[in-house]
């Protein structure tokens, strides 16, 4: 159970970072000179980031469901 554990949660410290440096990475290609269209797609981008950090932070891995509230 704890070993379970323990992999739920490095999976989601895993999904947290992914999310903050696509979000970081994201936010440095709006800083230089594209086109409209690849500046929507980068806020489309960073939207969908966002949420994903946020989504993930938040998140409670399926052992813990139940157990802490």
């Amino acid at each position: 159970m704890a070993e379970s554990l323990d992999f739920e949660l490095g999976r989601a410290r895993l999904r947290v970072k992914r999310a903050e440096k696509s979000l970081s990475r994201a936010k440095e290609e709006t800083d230089r000179e594209n086109g409209v269209a690849v500046n929507i797609a980068l806020c489309c981008r960073i939207r969908a980031a966002r949420h994903c950090v946020m989504e993930a932070g938040s998140a409670k891995p399926a052992s813990l469901r139940g157990v802490i509230k």
